[in-house]
């Protein structure tokens, strides 16, 4: 399965990493940095304007698609197409930083934070205390947990290490088993994704929001994440209970982001003016 190839991978590169020198270092940058904005606050406010919010994601490569799209680099850098997504409405942003399997890295995290000022998620393969102070380090917002990725302990413990460290966290789950676990084992998360994407097959079907959803109480902030094309996908996972949609493939794929934005909002067609922000009002 292809997680546990980037699991076994992740531990060999973090146990490089393990150093006292290094933590150090990374403790004095986050003393240098301000305190995270507040990314789950974000997403409940563009939800309560012009639901559902949307975390747009810097998804260079991925292991089942490749190169996202050739000119990446030079047009379509981090911090470039992280503007665009704030120019046209998202709530926050994902930046992959995994750098084996899809051709991210941490300086993109950075540079996202520092030159868009979005919240920033840090979607990563969370597994050691380490990458928590990375994240941190590198102007990280949110970090995730991967259900899929973590025993119960662990589940508990790196919860605990994010919020210590002034982070929200998004905890991803992918079926009925991972979302009762986490309603037991973290009763106070907030933020909760259902993955439609199969980690088997990476096959996705958006029927799994509609299915796990049902399982989560309504106070939570429900996150769909995987599959979500167009504005029909858009409709299916609201009417399903998300109030957070995380989106990434099919807006760096677009030939124009964003157009993909708008017709995924909802907006495709409206005036320029009409679908600007009112002072002191956050759409998405």
């Amino acid at each position: 399965m292809i997680l546990d190839r980037i699991l076994e991978h992740k531990r060999a590169e973090l146990r490089r990493k393990k150093s006292r020198g290094y933590l150090a270092k990374l403790k004095g940058r986050i003393a240098d940095r301000p305190a995270p904005s507040g990314f789950i606050n974000a997403l409940e406010e563009a939800y309560a304007a012009d639901s559902p919010a949307l975390i747009a994601e810097v998804k260079k490569a991925s292991p089942s698609q490749g190169l996202m799209r050739p000119e990446f680099a030079d047009l379509y850098e981090p911090s470039g197409i992280a503007s665009t997504y704030k120019e046209h409405g998202a709530a926050a942003v994902s930046v992959l930083t995994d750098q084996e399997f899809f051709q991210g890295h941490l300086d993109h995290l950075a540079s996202v934070k520092d030159h868009v000022g979005l919240p920033v998620l840090n979607k990563e393969f969370m597994i050691e205390d380490i990458q928590f102070y990375e994240a941190r380090a590198h102007g990280a917002d949110a970090v995730l947990l991967i259900v899929a990725a973590l025993d119960r302990i662990q589940l508990e413990d790196f919860y605990s290490l994010a919020k210590g460290l002034a982070l929200d966290v998004l905890v991803e789950t992918h079926n009925e088993s991972e979302v009762d676990r986490t309603l037991e084992r973290i009763p106070d998360a907030t933020l909760i994704g259902i993955n439609n994407r199969d980690l088997k097959t990476f096959s996705t079907d958006l029927s799994v929001t509609q299915r796990l959803a049902r399982r989560i109480p309504s106070e939570k902030v429900i996150v769909s994440e995987s599959g979500i094309h167009k504005r029909e996908d858009v409709v299916q996972i609201l009417e399903a209970g998300a109030k957070a949609m995380l989106v990434g493939e099919s807006l760096v794929r677009a030939d124009d982001i964003g157009a993909k934005i708008q017709d995924l909002r909802g907006t495709a067609g409206q005036e320029d003016e009409a679908s600007r922000p009112v002072q002191g009002t956050r759409w998405i």
